[in-house]
């Protein structure tokens, strides 16, 4: 693993656990430039306390779950109410479907089963585990991160579900000029791979370089001359919605995995 990175600039797009990143590219021989392409991600209280009344005043046939924080934060505000006991039973009332292993396990913890989940850890994983499901004018709660979810939605609309969505979490852009300096770096080449840790990150960098009419520059870019390096699958399918599909992303979805199999990558000179 040691130098494995020797000579290259990784910029950071997640400020999250930036500093352990950072040694852990220098440890690598790397050079570390920290990028942010969000800001901070807060908790929506009062779009919260309404999406939970509504739930509970109304229960959806089918909840998807799409991440355990998610439902924690859901727990969270319930209890703030008061009405923890209530959503609880509202919850085993309906059938779940729950995206990534950290969902479900947040589930286990309630005594909770999905009746569908995915294979991969990706939104079309999920589908993929609800295809047998008969959604045709059934009411479905879309649960998300704050990150908007444009596959499930779109499956959604074809299967014929009656949609609502409920977003605990969101995700504000970063500090004016970071998304201009970072696109300016990957169009020039100034950098050699990019890491990005949450699909929000992508898709405010690929907004603003349409915005800024480069976004063919900023895909040339990605497919020759710089690395995209992604957490996991759902970070990945933001790129690959934007046409990039030369991507680098470990087997676990680990911010340190992500440079060990950069490491790995470069060493077998691909």
């Amino acid at each position: 693993m040691a130098e494995q990175l020797k000579g290259l600039t990784i910029a950071l797009a997640g400020a999250r656990k930036a500093e352990e990143m950072t040694k852990l590219v220098q440890n690598m021989g790397g050079t570390a430039l920290l990028r942010p392409a969000q800001g901070t991600v807060f908790l929506d209280d009062d779009a919260l306390r309404e999406g939970l009344e509504g739930w509970i005043a109304s229960p959806p046939y089918l909840v998807i779950l799409t991440t355990g924080i998610g439902l924690e934060a859901l727990f969270t505000m319930a209890g703030s109410m008061g009405l923890e006991e209530r959503f609880q039973e509202v919850l085993s009332g309906s059938l779940i479907a729950a995206r990534g292993y950290k969902t479900v396990n947040a589930l286990k913890k309630r005594g909770l089963v999905p009746v569908a989940r995915d294979d991969d850890g990706s939104s079309a994983g999920l589908i993929r585990g609800m295809e047998n499901l008969d959604l045709q004018g059934k009411d479905v709660l879309l649960q998300l991160h704050g990150d908007p979810a444009p596959v499930l939605t779109e499956w959604l609309d074809t299967v014929g579900a009656v949609a609502r969505q409920i977003l605990p979490y969101r995700h504000t852009p970063p500090e004016p000029g970071e998304l201009d300096r970072l696109l300016d770096e990957i169009v020039t080449g100034k950098v050699d791979a990019v890491a990005f840790t949450s699909a929000p990150q992508f898709r405010f960098l690929s907004q603003f370089a349409k915005k800024e009419n480069k976004l063919e520059a900023l895909r040339e870019a990605f497919e020759n001359d710089v690395l995209a390096v992604s957490v996991g699958r759902i970070t990945s399918a933001a790129l690959q919605e934007e046409g990039i599909t030369r991507i680098v992303m470990p087997e676990h979805e680990r911010m340190g995995s992500m440079f060990v199999e950069l490491g790995r990558y470069l060493a077998a000179g691909r």
